[in-house]
Order: C-alpha cells, then sequence, then structure tokens
C-alpha cells in the first residue's frame, strides 16, 4: 500500500484519471467476461446435437424444454424463437430467428467497445503526465538555481517514468480482456449463426419427409 502512495505521489495529478480508468476498465471487463464466457455461453456443439435428436424425432416440446434448460445461454434463446414457430411457414420461422439474432447480438457486443476505448485513453494520459514530468524536468534545468537542479530534474523525471508505466500497466491488461471478451463473442454469434440456419433446414426438411410419407401413405 505504501508503494501505491508513494507512486501516486511522485506521478502527480495525471495519476488520479489514470486510477478512475483502471476502475471503469476492470468493472466492466469482469462485467463483460462474467456475462460471455459464464452466463451466455454453452458447448454449441453438444446442445445442437441435443436438440438436433429432439427434432428429427419429432419431439419438437421436448427441444423447447431443452433450450429452456439454458435461459441465459444466447444459442439457447435463437433458437427456441425458432422452435416455438416450427408449425408456422417456413418464412415466419426464419424471421423468428432473425428477430431473436438482433435482439441477442447486441447484448452480447454491449459496452465491449469501451474497454478498447479505455485503453487507448490510460495510455494516452500516461503519455500526457510524461509530457508534465519533462516539461517541469526542462523547466528545472532553466530555471532554477544549480543547488536545486538535480531534486527538481530527478522529480520531473520521476513524474513522467511514473505516468508511463501507470497507463500502460492499466492498458495492457484491459487490451488483453478486450481481445479475450471479442474472440469469445464472435465464436458465440458464429454458432449461433451455424446452428440456427442448420435448425430451419432441419425442420424444412423434416416437413418435406413428413409430406412425402403422408402422399404415400394416401
Amino acid at each position: 500500500m505504501g508503494a501505491i502512495v508513494d507512486a501516486f505521489d511522485k506521478g502527480g495529478p495525471f495519476m488520479w484519471p489514470i486510477m478512475i480508468l483502471a476502475i471503469f476498465a476492470l468493472a466492466i471487463g469482469a462485467e463483460r467476461l462474467y456475462f460471455i464466457i459464464v452466463k451466455s455461453n454453452i458447448n454449441g456443439k453438444a446442445f445442437y446435437a441435443q436438440v438436433q435428436k429432439q427434432i428429427m424425432n419429432g419431439t419438437l416440446e421436448a427441444a423447447v424444454r431443452t433450450c429452456n434448460e439454458v435461459p441465459d445461454a444466447a444459442l439457447g434463446q435463437v433458437l427456441k424463437a425458432g422452435l416455438t414457430r416450427a408449425n408456422q411457414d417456413i418464412k415466419e420461422l426464419s424471421d423468428a430467428i432473425d428477430e431473436s439474432v438482433m435482439e441477442v447480438f447486441p447484448r452480447l457486443d454491449k459496452r465491449t467497445a469501451y474497454l478498447n476505448k479505455l485503453a487507448n485513453m490510460a495510455t494516452l494520459t500516461g503519455l500526457l503526465g510524461t509530457i508534465q514530468g519533462l516539461i517541469q524536468a526542462f523547466d528545472a534545468v532553466a530555471n532554477l538555481p544549480a543547488d536545486q537542479k538535480q531534486t527538481a530534474l530527478a522529480g520531473g523525471i520521476s513524474t513522467a517514468m511514473f505516468t508511463t508505466m501507470s497507463g500502460l500497466i492499466v492498458a495492457i491488461p484491459t487490451i488483453l480482456m478486450d481481445a479475450i471478451v471479442a474472440n469469445k463473442t464472435q465464436k458465440i454469434k458464429d454458432e449461433i449463426e451455424l446452428y440456427a440456419l442448420k435448425t430451419v433446414n432441419l425442420i424444412e426438411s423434416n416437413r418435406r419427409t413428413s409430406g412425402a410419407g403422408a402422399a404415400a401413405n394416401g
């Protein structure tokens, strides 16, 4: 704790905005990591395999129940939107899925863009502190008496180094969180698009097979 207080004292006024940026980055990053990795994410391949089997068996109610078992999962929400309209024509079914996708995707992307911006702001704020420290150092060399120059010069350089370091300490983990969240989000989106299309095609195929069977029996 003493080292942190000392760093704030030596880093100057720009340490405070860097700290505020760090708090925002930590809060947004933690919330996004939890929402994307824990709450919205499931094993898409295994989940769809179960839903696919139920659709092929003609037990659409069971498929809907499977989606209800993971109410927070983005994939489950989208597939459920289609399954609940499986008895309607294929256009209405596709429209229902598209509408659900338009609701789910913005929730997956929500606030993620702030992480990259916060990282950039932390770096730039650290750079401002660096410039301030260098100005202090050059001013000391130019204007102060010889016996005070060394102390003032060291103080200016210390301010420059501490603000640079602090800005990077905030920016680097924030960029890493942004990369992880963006990668996981894209994975979920890709699975939704793939398995939503597979679901529509499977339901349509089942209808054709059922219709052909009914015609043959007739």
